[in-house]
């Protein structure tokens, strides 16, 4: 317990890196606790109500069909968060699998190593649109494509690292001790990729939410009647010279949630790499 608070009081002595977990946080305490305490419908629609300004009544006002926008900015955050998370998780995942592999197998870095190459020579947006393109627009086909784009990324830090810890002489010791191969990836160097894949995971989070914003604004993206911030934007463009709110607002949530989680990564990166560390 006392080296976790040592890690925490290190990571949170930057203001800004505090601030963002802080924000973060919350978004994430207010996507999980809302729907429990409000049955209403983000999608509700009231003509009579449409395009109203902030008030007292509706503090986010309505957009073009008379929905609150604040009530789907918060039912939004759970897709938006969902998507992140679930593309990190998923890009983290893979791209360990495939790294570990391409570093530690000699025979199979080249052929991995030059798909990932031949995937990351496209932008990920065009890749990005591409994919749900050929799977479909659905909330779980955007992730899968997420999923896709952002594993290059992973694989290639993860194979890196593997490279350089697969000459180390722990390793050389288990091999000599007669230790499996599975074992040494799984006991051995796994356990040291833990600060990379750690990073790449709050940066992969970010992406996932301004990629699903930029898919969504495109009209290539999650459906409409699913409330992410980016489907929001999306939707009023129309109306955004009327009503700047309609956009502003979960504009906002996206800059905010992203510029956070590119903070708090940062934070861990200074505090498990000390070469990288930062002056307070």
């Amino acid at each position: 317990m006392g080296d976790w608070r040592k890690w925490a009081a290190r990571l949170f002595a930057r203001k800004v890196v505090l601030l963002s977990a802080v924000l973060l946080a919350g978004v994430l305490l207010v996507a999980l606790i809302f729907p429990w305490v409000s049955d209403a419908d983000p999608n509700a629609i009231s003509v009579s109500e449409r395009l109203l300004e902030p008030s007292a009544t509706h503090w986010g006002g309505t957009d073009e069909l008379g929905r609150d926008v604040l009530l789907r900015i918060v039912h939004g955050a759970r897709y938006s968060l969902l998507i992140g998370f679930f593309t990190a998780a998923g890009a983290v995942l893979l791209g360990t699998l495939l790294g570990m592999l391409a570093g530690f197998f000699r025979r199979l870095d080249a052929p991995i190593m030059r798909c990932v190459d031949a995937m990351m020579s496209f932008p990920d947006i065009l890749l990005g649109i591409a994919l749900v393109s050929i799977l479909g627009a659905s909330l779980w086909n955007v992730m899968l494509a997420l999923v896709i784009v952002y594993t290059p990324r992973v694989a290639r830090v993860v194979r890196a690292a593997t490279m350089v810890l697969r000459e180390l002489l722990f390793v050389d010791a288990a091999r000599a001790l007669g230790v499996g191969t599975a074992r040494i990836l799984w006991r051995h160097i796994l356990p040291n990729l833990v600060s990379p894949v750690l990073v790449q995971i709050t940066f992969i989070f970010a992406y996932a939410i301004l990629a699903e914003a930029g898919l969504s604004f495109l009209g290539v993206g999650v459906p409409p009647d699913i409330p992410t911030w980016g489907t929001m934007i999306a939707g009023s463009l129309e109306s955004a010279d009327k009503a700047f709110w309609i956009i502003l607002y979960p504009g906002l949530a996206i800059v905010f949630t992203a510029l956070s989680l590119q903070m708090l990564g940062d934070g861990v990166r200074d505090l498990l790499d000390p070469k990288l560390k930062k002056a307070a």
